[in-house]
């Protein structure tokens, strides 16, 4: 590990207990600073509104931190939207935000889009299908961008163990596994291109907080990659130690199966390459196969991610919002 790296661990990596409650709102008052919570959602009625009503709970309600929470909607067919707004957040519909743009499907469009729906000089983004949720994963990363006037972006850490459908008791997998393209991918290509991230534990977790003015400058992969192209871009762009990250304890969630894992880490290194190279694949697909009912195997070709929306406030919509 670089040395450079070495020092950042030791300055730049909390746990949340570091920062107590009544520190944060002292922090936020003191700055005038406003927070947004942002929970991109696809499908998630089993666990979105627990989420939502730990944040208004807690943070909200108990402790004035957070003063936006909104759930954006990509297109859910099930009951997300109602089970989210009847928990307390403001749901926003992806296809409703900068409509003269047609939204693609993909995590990091709903990402960029939201933006456009929210208000708040920090906005923390959290997966809405996280289980057993604590509103630590909120204050937690918040707190330095309170408290660190030098901090911009803030990734949360921690530990990731499998559900007994993934052959582990919950609870009982390796401290700091990971998840499996994080650690077959993602670490691998961070460590050897862009070792001064090689700190950062969950490079690819959704639960991440940052100061809009540099959001707002940061083009954002549509797809799987967004976590990873974020975190480079924003290295590029403020430097590593305007970045942290802060351990918030245990994250369970719905884990997929392998060949959709397949097709994030395709999209992954195709965020990567863009960012090493700006230059093109031959053919960015990929092909992966399953037993067909005839019983022998077939193709399955999906293409890779390689949109990219350009930085928000290169949008006339986004600048003359903010102007007015």
């Amino acid at each position: 590990m670089l040395e450079e790296v070495e020092h950042w661990l030791s300055r730049r990596s909390w746990s949340a207990a570091d920062r107590p409650l009544d520190l944060l709102l002292a922090a936020k008052r003191a700055g005038g600073t406003s927070v947004s919570v942002v929970l991109p959602a696809l499908n998630e009625e089993a666990t979105v509104g627990a989420i939502v009503d730990a944040i208004r709970r807690d943070l909200m309600r108990a402790t004035p931190l957070v003063d936006e929470l909104v759930v954006l909607d990509s297109g859910s067919t099930d009951g997300t939207a109602e089970v989210a707004r009847a928990a307390g957040a403001r749901v926003v519909h992806r296809d409703s935000l900068l409509p003269r743009v047609p939204a693609v499907p993909g995590k990091g469009e709903v990402l960029w889009r939201s933006l456009l729906a929210t208000s708040g000089d920090i906005v923390c983004f959290v997966d809405a299908d996280l289980r057993d949720f604590s509103a630590t994963f909120v204050s937690g990363i918040v707190g330095p961008l309170l408290t660190e006037s030098d901090v911009q972006f803030v990734k949360a850490m921690y530990d990731r163990p499998l559900d007994p459908a993934h052959g582990a008791e919950a609870g009982a997998g390796p401290v700091g596994q990971g998840g499996r393209v994080t650690e077959l991918v993602a670490r691998p290509l961070l460590n050897l291109h862009w070792p001064q991230l090689a700190g950062f534990v969950q490079p690819l977790g959704g639960e991440y907080a940052a100061r809009r003015s540099l959001l707002e400058r940061l083009p954002f992969p549509v797809g799987y990659g967004v976590e990873l192209g974020l975190l480079v871009d924003a290295l590029h762009t403020v430097g590593l130690d305007a970045l942290g990250q802060v351990d918030v304890g245990v994250r369970r969630h719905r884990h997929q199966d392998g060949q959709a894992l397949g097709r994030m880490a395709a999209a992954i290194y195709r965020t990567a390459q863009l960012r090493l190279t700006r230059g093109h694949l031959v053919r960015p697909r990929l092909t992966q196969f399953t037993r067909g009912a005839g019983g022998g195997f077939e193709p399955l070709t999906h293409p890779v991610d390689t949109e990219e929306r350009p930085p928000m406030i290169e949008v006339q919509e986004y600048a003359e919002r903010w102007a007015a």
